[in-house]
Formats: structure tokens, sequence, C-alpha cells
């Protein structure tokens, strides 16, 4: 039943032929029964209109404005050659639905008025001759004549409707597919920014201090062994913070990877911070640390935030500030907010590199902060300072703009 369900909506013009050519046979029939007793010139009118709503038949799908002028001409030339109705005039009913269904609307009100007035001009041209007809019985005759018409109109014009709502229903599913596909890529570009930004962190700062330790250790190797040693302790620690904070970040663009990398290393957070400075003050640069207000649990993403600002601003110290550089940290505790401010003493960096990134693309670290703040709803102030040095100052809210 499933290949002739298919076979049948594959070759819909086969199908509709196969019917006009049943519809023409009994036709046939009807012409030659019912004509009996009447002229010749009838009998011969009768057989080119049957053909010609045969014709209605087997085209309506194909052209069903076209196929329901010719109905209506056809239809015209019976009351006019007086051709009594016979099966062919079947071919009006079935018009009437096809162009109800998929017609045009113009060619829709056509059929409806022409389904409304056949039963009343074909009662006309052929009253009943029987002598107890009246005008009641008349009248009734049409009414009955007439239901089958509107009927198909009317199911035509439903089916018409419900098409167009599935069909608005399947381009909406489609658009909000696309919708859907368009937010992923927007998803996925802003994971991968944010990637980038702690790549940058972890990268710049690590591999800074490595560098560091590496070139003291490289100074003081004759001279002082246990300084060269804690020198290289420093590197290797350093080497494997960073790789497993490398891990972490590299393990999510991953897929189906997350139980063999085994767990992520937590986001640092603003307790780590004076971990951050002590490490940053093995490698030689003086740091003052210190913390006003009092302590309590921040959102995720502001301790993130706090922690990158000021590992990004110390790592900008030591490779703008020069060898006598100093800087210091303070961490402020608000009622509805954590104020950063992170100042050095050293030569500060070039005007380009935190001004709009530079020209040759430097100072991703100051754009990295800037998009970091953004995304929580700060602010930060970035430049010299007065008197020499550099300075970051940044406000982070406890709750986004606007909630």
């Amino acid at each position: 039943m499933q290949r002739l369900y298919d076979f049948i909506r594959r070759h819909p013009t086969g199908v509709d032929t196969f019917w006009a050519v049943v519809l023409l046979g009994l036709s046939g029939m009807s012409i030659v029964a019912d004509q009996v007793g009447h002229g010749g010139r009838e009998r011969v009118a009768a057989v080119p209109i049957a053909v010609g709503l045969c014709a209605v038949v087997a085209l309506r799908r194909r052209a069903p404005e076209r196929m329901l002028l010719l109905a209506i001409g056809m239809g015209v030339a019976q009351l006019l050659l007086d051709v009594r109705p016979n099966a062919a005039d079947f071919a009006l009913l079935v018009i009437t639905y096809t162009v109800a269904t998929v017609g045009e609307r113009w060619a829709s009100r056509v059929a409806l008025g022409c389904s409304l007035c056949a039963a009343g001009l074909s009662t006309l041209r052929w009253p009943q001759e029987t002598p107890s007809s009246n005008w009641l019985q008349s009248v009734f005759v049409v009414v009955v004549m007439t239901v089958p018409f509107v009927l198909a109109w009317v199911l035509g014009d439903s089916i018409r409707t419900r098409r167009a709502y599935f069909s608005q229903l399947e381009e909406r599913a489609a658009r909000l597919e696309r919708e859907r596909e368009a937010q992923s890529k927007v998803a996925v570009a802003a994971e991968r920014a944010r990637i980038a930004r702690e790549l940058h962190d972890v990268v710049a700062h690590n591999v800074s201090v490595m560098v560091v330790q590496a070139d003291g250790a490289a100074y003081v190797m004759d001279a002082s062994p246990d300084q060269a040693r804690q020198a290289l302790e420093t590197i290797s620690h350093t080497g494997r913070q960073a790789l497993a904070e490398m891990r972490r970040l590299l393990g999510v663009l991953r897929t189906g990877d997350t139980q063999e990398s085994g767990e992520y290393v937590p986001q640092p957070d603003v307790e780590q911070i004076e971990d951050l400075v002590g490490q940053v003050r093995q490698t030689g640069l003086t740091v003052d640390f210190k913390i006003e207000g009092t302590p309590r649990p921040l959102p995720s993403g502001v301790e993130l935030t706090a922690y990158r600002i000021v590992q990004e601003a110390l790592t900008n110290t030591r490779k703008h500030g020069g060898p006598d550089a100093g800087a210091s940290v303070r961490l402020v505790y608000f009622d509805d907010g954590l104020g950063l401010l992170v100042e050095d003493d050293g030569r500060g960096a070039a005007h380009e590199l935190y001004e709009d990134g530079g020209a040759d693309g430097a100072g991703q670290g100051m754009i990295g902060m800037r998009e970091r703040v953004g995304m929580v709803g700060g602010t930060l102030d970035a430049g010299p300072r007065p008197g020499g040095g550099f300075r970051i100052s940044a406000l982070l809210p406890l709750k986004p703009a606007g909630q």
C-alpha cells in the first residue's frame, strides 16, 4: 500500500488522466441513454463537451485556472446547445474543489460564484416536466444541487488554509533553526575569544616568569648555586602550572575527551592573587600588596577578571617597567563591588600599547583586560601615572549592569 501511495503522489497527472478516461466512458453511456428522443444536433454537440470536461479532470492540477475557464466554457455551451446534464458534468464539481485548494484567489471566487449559479441556470434551462411540480419543488431541487458544489468549495478552501498554516510552521521552524545555528556560531566565536584571552594571560605571565628566572639562574650559576637551584625550581613549578592551565583551556576545544583528560584546574580567584604576587616577587620585582575592606565571596566571573587584571598588570610591569621598577596592588572591597588598583614606578609601556591595541597589533593584553571588565559590567582606566610609571584602575560590580 505504501508503494501505491508513493506512486500516486509522484504521478498526480497520470492518476487524474486515468479517472478522466473512466469519466469519459461513463459520459458516453450517459449521452447515449439521455439523448434518445432528442435531435442529432444535441447528441453530436454532447461529445466534444464531454471530452472537454474530461480534459478538465485530467489537467486540473497542472493548470487549474485554465481548466476552470474551460469548464465554464463547456457549461455555457451545454446551455446554449441544449445538451442535458450527464456524467461528464461531475468535472464541474472536481474543478471547483481543485481551484479552491490550489488555484489563485480570483479563480477560487469565480468557482464559488459559478457553483452558486449552476443549479439555478440548469433548472431554468431544463425545468421539471411533471404535472405536480411547483416552484417550491424547483427551489428545493436547486438547493439540493447547489449543496455539493458549496461543500466541495468549502473543503478545498479549508485544505488551502491548512496547507498555508503548515507552510508557515515549516518556515518558522526553518527560521528558528537558522537563528539557532547563528547563535551557536556566535557562542563558539565568543568561547574561542575567551580561550584566546585565557591563553594569552597564561602564556604571557608564566613564560615571562620563566624567562626572568632562567636569566637569573644563568647569571648566578657559578657564584650562588643554591640561588640558581631555587630559580630552576621556580621555573619548573611555573612551567607545570602553565601546562595545567593550558590543558584545562584546550580541553574544552575537544569533544569526548572529558573522561580521558582528567579533572581540569579550577579557575583562579581573588584568594590566589596573593600567591601570584609572591610568585612575582621571586622574580625580583618588588610588589606591595594590600587588601582593604572585608573580604567576602564574589561571583566567579568577577574573581577571574580580578585575577587576570592583576596578572596582566604585573606582567606588563616586568616587561616595560625597567630593572629597578616596583609595583603595588590594592584590592578594595566595596558594598557593591570590588576595586583594583595596580601601579608601578617604572618607565611604563609605550602609548600605542594601551591605546587601541597599537597599529602593529600589540597591546592585546590591554584589549583583553577591557573586554573582561566589560563582560562583568565594570569600568577600566589604564594609562601613565603622574610622576612616572603606569596605573591600572578597575571597578568590578557584584552584578552586571541592568540586573
